[in-house]
């Protein structure tokens, strides 16, 4: 008898060690839908529990008619780091019979700063997802106990498609994770460094634009071009600043053609208009008045006139008769008199002028010429 109960407690002590480790890897595989336990009792104390939650939450309310302020519910600071697994997950039956070891206890606050610093020597947040290989940018960004850092919703994605709490690079089972944000911390602030990049180099362009417009350029082309497009600038300015009326503009056009065709004509009668013998006597008359004896283009002697209008021969000393010279004489209408050749010349060297429109180089009038004798 003995015997036989010594071996039926072998017997059952394998059976329980069997059962230990069965239900050990069913729980570290996390297969939802088996389970060493009855179903139907799990849901019974489930419903049970939540029925007495549930009671336990409720109050009476009192309606008194009046209107009740509702108090400002606590901002959370945003950025504020919180576990995730508040409570370690329960034993197995093989790790409470001794035959695995218990998963390991909560880490501290102290030892989640020595990964977080582990982590940031490493680089994690600074490089993409592993799992997405996209930028953390501001969304939910989680912390391995094992140093590793993901998105959220990625290493969610990632144990509900394995089934199974195990980190995706370093295989390690049962980590423990915690909520971070320093994706979104260097995020904000790559994005501040971008924006002030932008914004200086927008100024500094802006600087650059304000300095080519004020200060000309050295090289030849660029300083005349610089030049005509400031010139263009100022006539368009000046354009645009000043009204114009066009029908006083075309009234004023018209006044001055009127003016300038009357003084034409006023020129032209008077020197179309021939003049008489008797004209031409009182001219040379107004002429020896003035008692002219040098040419006023050439400055040298004129021969004396004479009432006739003929050139004076006179006696040296030694009594012998010569001509005073060989160059004919010309007396204007103006009654000023030059040499014929030195009018002549004086009239091709005047270029603008045309006749009868030519002017007398004294008195600046058109005139009318007569060749003298000598």
């Amino acid at each position: 008898m003995s015997k036989n109960k010594g071996h039926s407690s072998k017997r059952g002590n394998l059976a329980v060690t069997a059962v230990a480790l069965q239900d050990h890897i069913l729980h570290d595989l996390q297969l939802r839908n088996l389970s060493t336990t009855d179903h139907s009792k799990t849901k019974a104390q489930k419903r049970e529990s939540r029925s007495k939650s549930l009671k336990g939450n409720t109050k009476a309310i009192i309606d008194t008619g009046l209107k009740t302020t509702l108090q400002d519910p606590k901002v959370e600071d945003p950025e504020k780091e919180y576990v995730l697994d508040p409570k370690p997950p329960p034993l197995t039956l093989a790790q409470k019979l001794g035959l695995f070891e218990p998963p390991p206890p909560l880490l501290s606050s102290d030892e989640w700063e020595k990964v977080k610093q582990r982590s940031i020597l490493q680089g994690d947040s600074m490089q993409p997802c592993p799992i997405c290989k996209e930028e953390f940018e501001l969304r939910p960004q989680v912390l391995l106990s094992c140093s590793h850092v993901f998105h959220r919703a990625c290493l969610q994605a990632f144990e509900k498609f394995t089934n199974k709490k195990t980190c995706p690079l370093c295989r390690r089972n049962q980590y423990q994770t915690r909520v971070i944000h320093d994706g979104a911390r260097l995020f904000k602030t790559k994005c501040a460094t971008r924006i002030q990049a932008y914004w200086r180099g927008h100024v500094v362009r802006k600087w650059y634009q304000d300095l080519r417009r004020t200060v000309p350029p050295t090289d030849a082309k660029l300083r005349r071009k610089f030049f005509e497009e400031k010139f263009t600038e100022i006539s368009h300015r000046i354009l645009c600043s000043y009204n114009t009326d066009i029908e006083e503009l075309f009234s004023e056009i018209d006044h001055c053609l009127a003016i300038n065709r009357s003084i034409l004509q006023q020129l032209e009668d008077r020197c179309s208009h021939e003049l008489t013998e008797e004209d031409w006597e009182k001219i040379q008359i107004q002429a020896l008045h003035r008692e002219t004896y040098e040419c006023p283009i050439c400055l040298t002697p004129l021969p004396p006139l004479t009432a006739t209008g003929s050139g004076d021969s006179h006696q040296d000393a030694s009594g012998m008769r010569c001509s005073q010279t060989s160059r004919e004489t010309v007396l204007l209408s103006c009654s000023h008199v030059f040499h014929h050749t030195c009018l002549l010349a004086l009239e091709e060297f005047s270029l603008g002028d045309c006749s009868p429109f030519h002017a007398c180089p004294l008195c600046r009038s058109c005139y009318q010429k007569k060749i003298l004798g000598y």
